[in-house]
């Protein structure tokens, strides 16, 4: 458990003691997309102390919410627990929440493959997805690199560069129908500020190659109300 208490009886209070420390969310966020060796957190949350991400993990371990398990030709991995696993949804409806303010990218602020798939998993609106026929992306946002498949309401995402961990997930076979590469204002294209066409003709995106007009259907698939709880 946390250390610090609140002194109060109550659910709310017990979650932030167990989850609201510095850098906590940002394990379990790293941690859904799926197990992690302590030099994978390490490397996915660069500017993390290492007392302090092994001083996280004891406290998650202590609260239900993370394990540690030995997992073939990996050694010991962190995962989460069917407990943390439960915070999916609040993740992602957090994610949903805070994009709304996020504004521009500072000079040092960083894309992960972790936080670019949970992004990823935040915008993904499963009802449209139903509705329109599969695709095969791959997504270059910086030095990232994903395959992001959509199947009806299914979504699978493999994480390509930088290389993912042992424990990542496995590459699909064959050749995606649409590469493209964006830049942080991607972020644009999924509030709906930008169409794709428009988000070309000003550089936020560019197709490496493949079939340009799925770039319509990505839109429409991942995408984030940003104005849903702003105060006018």
């Amino acid at each position: 458990m946390a250390s610090r208490s609140y002194g109060q009886y109550c659910g709310v209070t017990t979650a932030v003691e167990l989850i609201g420390e510095r850098w906590a969310l940002l394990i379990v966020r790293d941690l859904l997309v799926g197990p992690r060796r302590y030099t994978d957190l390490k490397q996915g949350l660069p500017r993390i102390p290492t007392n302090i991400l092994s001083t996280r993990l004891k406290e998650l371990q202590e609260g239900g919410v993370v394990r540690r398990v030995p997992l073939a030709n990996c050694g010991l991995v962190y995962e989460l627990t069917g407990y943390g696993r439960g915070l999916e949804p609040i993740v992602l409806a957090l994610g949903r929440w805070g994009f709304a303010q996020m504004g521009d990218p500072g000079p040092d602020d960083v894309v992960t493959p972790d936080s670019l798939t949970m992004a990823l998993r935040t915008a993904f609106r499963p009802e449209v997805a139903a509705s329109v026929p599969p695709a095969d992306y791959e997504v270059h946002v910086g030095d990232v690199a994903l395959r992001v498949q959509v199947d009806r309401d299914e979504l699978r995402i493999a994480q390509l560069a930088p290389p993912a961990p042992p424990v990542g997930g496995r590459v699909p076979p064959g050749e995606p129908e649409l590469v493209f590469a964006a830049g942080p204002g991607i972020r644009r294209v999924i509030s709906g500020e930008l169409t794709p066409a428009e988000a070309i003709d000003l550089e936020v995106l560019a197709v490496v190659s493949g079939d340009a007009t799925l770039l319509e259907r990505f839109a429409a698939v991942f995408t984030i109300d940003a104005t849903i709880g702003v105060a006018a």
